[in-house]
């Protein structure tokens, strides 16, 4: 066929393909025409069939989500891709918080064991110091350190534990023990212990010890059971936050930047990097509404974590029970007479004891060995072969990158390079609709600010439920973290503020002239505490006679008035001897 009569004869078609050639662009011809090999092979590769992918070009008027220009899509294959993309962006979300995730669950994990393990080596520390020193007179009388660290382990734990109470117990325990030790050649009765321990507050037996060992017990222990449950919130809150699902205006963004341009035939053009992250910032509004909660939390987590540093060390606090308690039985024996002689008066005059048989030396504490302390050179370090400082450091070094993490998480994932184009890649980029820059202006962050997101409609009058959960559940962490920072419990407000240096705080102050009242002090009259407020706690029972640990008015009473006492002063001479002699 002679050319030249072909081209006269359709001289439209020559003029459109002229024009075609001389402008860069496809005519409806070409574009019908043009190959989906490169589209196919992608799709193939994400593992999907392609027995309904199109050869070439076909009409997009089918589509739904991408533009409805010539396509390398079916209607199947851009349902598929809408769901691929939807596992894209999760995965992504995934993928991006693991570090969060992973920190929370291994440092709560660490510092779990590392503070189980110190009270544990404290009160095996203490056994073996006092079972070397006293022997039977201490073994005898063990149960009453066991419980004080069975009730510590308790709180820690996040018993309904009150310290206040937990060490006001203990010593009140204890001034019964070693007040009859000191007066062996009286014989007391219940109640007269009782009169004992209930005005221990006045007397001070074991000096400004109590209080002091409060005060540093409760400061450490109540910062490292709200470090612990601090950390296993921030695991708790990150696995709800990142259990996502995307609505169906999320899908639609994530697929026109994503797949669109494989549907178009040019699988290699990555979204433009501020088409992503309009994308990202209307599918993860709801997160980014978590911020200023969330920054405020991993703040309240970082001072704890320097409190447990300086002042509310839970190591020194763990090793200085022992030295403490042996201190305060040495200033009770050192002032007995003064003690005994108030006691006396107020309480009255007790009866004397029949004679007592001799018992050996090595029954009597004999043999006794000082009690070893550590320095700082050779403190050992716990099983888990670490110490607070280092744990503390480590975890500060992971709490600083968290600030922020829900507002940078779009720029974080459209910073990767499979996500999006660069962002000094203005020009070749996908728009959403072709190759070319991205105009629309980039949205602010959180959900109200989604109102003129161009890519996702987010309805901002309807706050998501569970994120509005997530922010009371870090309000909630922050406080009880911030009250931590100041030695407070915020389930003990009230029953944490404060106590006397001996028994406790027994709700009530004494006058000076107690022993002016006579053979036994007046009522003690605490005010009635509610029984519900702890209900965890088992009670007491005291061995002697079968009586039990009484609770007058609600508060713990001691009613034991054993006379064997396992404790008392250590490297005092005075104090051996008068035991020794005691016993012949």
């Amino acid at each position: 066929m002679d050319t030249r009569l072909s081209f006269s004869r359709h001289p439209l078609l020559v003029l459109l393909g002229t024009i075609a050639a001389l402008s860069g662009t496809r005519s409806p011809v070409a574009a019908a025409g043009r190959s989906c090999a490169d589209t196919r092979q992608v799709y193939a590769e994400k593992g999907y069939s392609t027995g309904t992918a199109p050869l070439t070009q076909i009409s997009g008027e089918h589509l739904r989500l991408c533009p409805q220009d010539y396509t390398c899509c079916s209607s199947q294959m851009e349902e598929t891709l809408a769901l691929q993309s939807e596992r894209d962006f999760l995965k992504a979300v995934e993928d991006n918080s693991q570090f969060l995730l992973t920190t929370f669950t291994q440092r709560h994990r660490r510092f779990d064991e590392f503070f189980r393990e110190l009270i544990d080596l404290s009160e095996k520390s203490m056994n073996q110091m006092f079972t070397k020193t006293y022997g039977r007179l201490f073994t005898q009388n063990a149960h009453v350190f066991q419980e004080l660290f069975v009730e510590l382990r308790r709180y820690y734990s996040g018993g309904s534990v009150s310290l206040t109470e937990v060490l006001s117990d203990f010593w009140s325990r204890l001034v019964e023990r070693v007040f009859s030790l000191v007066n062996p050649q009286y014989l007391f009765t219940e109640d007269y212990l009782e009169c004992v321990s209930k005005h221990a507050e006045q007397l001070q037996p074991f000096g400004d010890v109590p209080r002091k060992l409060r005060v540093q017990v409760s400061r450490a222990f109540i910062a490292a059971r709200a470090l612990s449950q601090g950390l296993a919130t921030g695991r708790d809150i990150v696995n709800k936050a990142t259990k996502l699902t995307a609505d169906s205006e999320c899908v639609r963004g994530l697929m026109r930047q994503w797949y669109c341009p494989l549907c178009r035939g040019v699988p290699s053009l990555r979204p433009c990097h501020s088409l992503c992250l309009n994308v990202m910032k209307g599918c993860l509004a709801n997160q980014a509404d978590l911020d200023t909660e969330w920054n405020n939390f991993i703040d309240a987590l970082y001072q704890v974590s320097e409190k447990l540093e300086g002042p509310f060390n839970m190591e020194l606090a763990a090793d200085s029970i022992s030295v403490k308690v042996s201190e305060a039985i040495m200033h009770m024996q050192e002032n007995s007479v003064t003690i005994s002689t108030k006691v006396f008066q107020g309480c009255g005059n007790p009866r004397p004891a029949p004679g007592r048989s001799k018992r050996s030396p090595k029954e009597s504490g004999g043999n006794r060995r000082p009690f070893r302390t550590y320095s700082p050179e050779e403190k050992p370090t716990t099983a888990s072969g670490t110490n607070l400082d280092r744990l503390v450091t480590e975890l500060k070094e992971r709490l600083r990158p968290m600030r922020g993490f829900w507002v940078s998480l779009p720029h974080t994932i459209c910073s990767d390079e499979k996500m999006a184009a660069d962002v000094t890649n203005e020009e070749r980029c996908w728009n959403g609709q072709t190759r070319g820059r991205y105009l629309p202006d980039v949205t602010g962050d959180g959900l109200v600010s989604q109102v003129n997101n161009p890519e996702v409609e987010v309805d901002i009058a309807k706050p998501d439920v569970r994120t509005r959960q997530l922010i009371m559940e870090l309000r909630v962490g922050t406080n009880k973290l911030r009250h931590a920072q100041s030695g407070q419990d915020i389930d003990f407000m009230d029953s944490e503020e404060g106590s006397g240096s001996g028994g406790g705080d027994h709700g009530e102050r004494y006058n000076d002239d107690w022993p002016g009242y006579g053979p036994y002090s007046p009522p003690h009259n605490n005010p009635p505490r509610n029984p519900a407020s702890n209900p965890a706690k088992p009670p007491r029972v005291r061995e002697r006679n079968g009586s039990k640990w009484n609770r007058n008015n609600g508060r713990a009473r001691s009613t034991c008035s054993q006379l064997t006492s396992s404790l008392f002063p250590l490297f005092s001479l005075p104090f051996m001897v008068t035991l020794a002699l005691m016993w012949r």
